[in-house]
C-alpha cells in the first residue's frame, strides 16, 4: 500500500489545481484525490512520468494540455536557481545547441535552456537579476536560425536514413519549437522563484481559447474556437431539449382537474395538465461584421448555424452601415467556417458611403425592409459593441423591434466597464433591450443556454 503525499509535495499539488481551476479547467475533489494517488505511485524521480500521470487524472480533454503543462512546470520545477558555473557565451552555446537539437538530446537540450536564460535572459540592476525574459533569450540567442546547420550535420551522420529534406526540415523546426518552449518554461520558473508561484500561474499562462476575449483574439485563436463550434452545439441542444421536453408538460388544469376530483370525493388525486402546443421559436440574428467585432459575430453565426434543428426558423443578416440578409451564405458555406467572414463581406451589401459602423442606419434599414421577419414567435439578437462613430443610435428603430418581437437580447462583447465611453450607445440601446456582456466563448455558451428561447 502507498503511503501519504508529504506536505510540501500536496501544498503544490493543492496550488496546481487551484490555479488550473483559476484557468477554467474543471477539477473536482475525485480528480484531486487521483492525482496524489499518482504522485504516491509514480514519484518525483521522473519528472514527465509524473507531468503524463497528474495529467490523465486531472484534465478531461487535449486542449486543456496548453494551461496544464505551463501550470506543471511553474508547481513541479526541473530545479532551483540557475545552473552551476559561469555563463556559455553566445557562440559556444549555439554550438552545443546545435549539436544538441541533431542528436534529439531532450535532457541536453533542458539544461542548454536553463543556461540561455541564466546568461542571456536577465535584465535589472539589482543582484542577480529583477527578472528573466525568454523573449530576450531567444532574440539574443536566435535557435531559429540553426536550420541548416542541424540539417546538415543530420544529414552528414546519417541519423535519420528515409527522411527527404522536407521531412528532415520539418522535424528539426518540431525540436527547436520544443527548445523554444523549454525556454518560456525556465525564465516562468525563475520568475516564480522571486515573484510566487501563484502570481504567475495567474498572470503568465494563457488561458484556454474559450476564455480568450473576442476583441483580442488572433487567428489562430479564432481557427481553434471554429474547431469547438459543434461540440458546443451539441452540448446547448442537449440542454435545449431537456428544456423543452420539461416546458411540455404544461401547467395543471385547475377545470379538468376538479372535475376528475368527483370521482375520489373531491380528492384531486390526478392532477390534469394542459398540454402545450409544440411550436419551435423562431430566430433572428443582426451581426455586426466590421472591424475586432467580425470575429465574435462570425463564431456566434456559426453556433447558432449549428443549432438550427433547434428552431423553426433562422435567419441571419449583418450589416456594417447597411444591413442585408445572409442566412444563404451562412447554411451554404458550412464546409468552409474560416472563409465565412471573407464570403460574406464580399457577396452581401454591407457598406455604403463610407465603411464604417453606423448602428442607427442599419437597424432603420432592417425596420424597414425586414421588419416582417420579426413577429411574436421571434427572439432576436444584436450581435455588436454599439459603437456607433457618433452616428445617429435610432433608438426609435431599436424599440419598433422589440415592440415587435418576443424577446430581443443585445450580446456585447466589450467590458461592461467600457460601456458609455467614446462613441459608445450601449447604455442608450440597453435601456430598450436586455444587453448582456459576452467577452468569451465560454460566456457565450453559458448566455445562449440560459437566452434562447423553448
Amino acid at each position: 500500500m502507498t503511503g501519504p503525499v508529504p506536505g510540501d509535495v500536496a501544498e503544490r499539488l493543492t496550488s496546481l489545481v487551484g490555479a488550473l481551476r483559476a484557468h477554467g479547467v474543471r477539477v473536482g475533489t475525485g480528480e484531486t484525490v487521483d492525482a496524489a494517488r499518482a504522485v504516491t505511485a509514480l514519484g518525483l524521480a521522473d519528472r514527465e512520468l509524473l507531468r503524463e500521470g497528474l495529467a490523465a487524472t486531472l484534465l478531461h480533454t487535449p486542449d486543456q494540455r496548453r494551461v496544464f503543462d505551463p501550470v506543471f512546470d511553474l508547481y513541479f520545477p526541473r530545479g532551483v536557481g540557475g545552473p552551476d558555473g559561469e555563463p556559455a557565451g553566445r557562440e559556444e552555446l549555439r554550438d552545443r545547441l546545435a549539436a544538441a537539437l541533431a542528436d534529439d538530446d531532450r535532457a541536453l537540450l533542458e539544461r542548454l535552456a536553463a543556461e540561455a536564460v541564466d546568461g542571456f535572459g536577465g535584465y535589472g540592476s539589482s543582484p542577480g537579476s529583477d527578472g528573466w525574459s525568454s523573449y530576450q533569450t531567444l532574440d539574443r540567442l536566435r535557435p531559429q536560425t540553426l536550420l541548416a546547420r542541424v540539417r546538415d550535420t543530420v544529414r552528414a551522420g546519417n541519423a535519420s536514413p528515409g527522411f527527404t529534406d522536407r521531412l528532415l526540415e520539418d522535424e528539426i523546426r518540431r525540436r527547436i519549437e520544443a527548445f523554444r518552449r523549454m525556454v518560456g518554461a525556465e525564465a516562468r520558473r525563475r520568475v516564480a522563484e522571486r515573484r510566487g508561484r501563484d502570481e504567475i500561474a495567474r498572470r503568465a499562462v494563457a488561458p484556454t481559447p474559450d476564455r480568450v476575449d473576442f476583441l483580442l483574439a488572433g487567428k489562430a485563436h479564432l481557427a481553434e474556437l471554429r474547431r469547438t463550434v459543434q461540440p458546443l452545439a451539441r452540448k446547448l441542444a442537449t440542454r435545449l431539449a431537456a428544456r423543452r421536453r420539461r416546458a411540455s408538460r404544461g401547467s395543471i388544469d385547475l377545470r379538468r382537474t376538479l372535475r376528475g376530483s368527483l370521482s375520489t370525493g373531491g380528492v384531486p388525486m390526478r392532477p390534469v395538465l394542459r398540454r402545450r402546443r409544440p411550436a419551435r421559436p423562431e430566430l433572428v440574428l443582426l451581426c455586426d461584421v466590421s472591424g475586432s467585432v467580425s470575429g465574435f459575430s462570425d463564431f456566434t453565426m456559426l453556433l447558432v448555424q449549428a443549432l438550427h434543428d433547434q428552431f423553426s426558423k433562422v435567419r441571419v443578416f449583418a450589416f456594417v452601415n447597411r444591413i442585408d440578409e445572409v442566412t444563404g451564405l451562412l447554411v451554404h458555406g458550412t464546409a468552409d467556417p474560416e472563409g465565412l467572414g471573407a464570403r460574406i463581406r464580399a457577396e452581401a451589401t454591407l457598406t455604403g458611403r463610407h465603411g464604417s459602423s453606423d448602428y442607427g442606419t442599419a437597424l432603420g434599414e432592417f425596420a424597414e425592409r425586414y421588419g416582417a421577419a420579426v413577429g411574436p414567435r421571434t427572439t432576436v439578437f444584436v450581435l455588436g459593441d454599439a459603437r456607433t462613430n457618433h452616428s445617429d443610435p435610432n433608438l426609435p428603430a431599436l424599440r419598433q423591434i422589440a415592440e415587435r418581437a418576443r424577446r430581443v437580447y443585445w450580446l456585447n462583447p466589450e467590458p461592461g466597464s467600457l460601456w458609455g465611453t467614446g462613441d459608445s450607445a450601449a447604455p442608450d440601446y440597453a435601456e430598450l433591450v436586455e444587453m448582456h456582456e459576452c467577452r468569451n466563448a465560454r460566456r457565450l455558451g453559458a448566455l445562449v443556454s440560459r437566452l434562447l428561447p423553448v
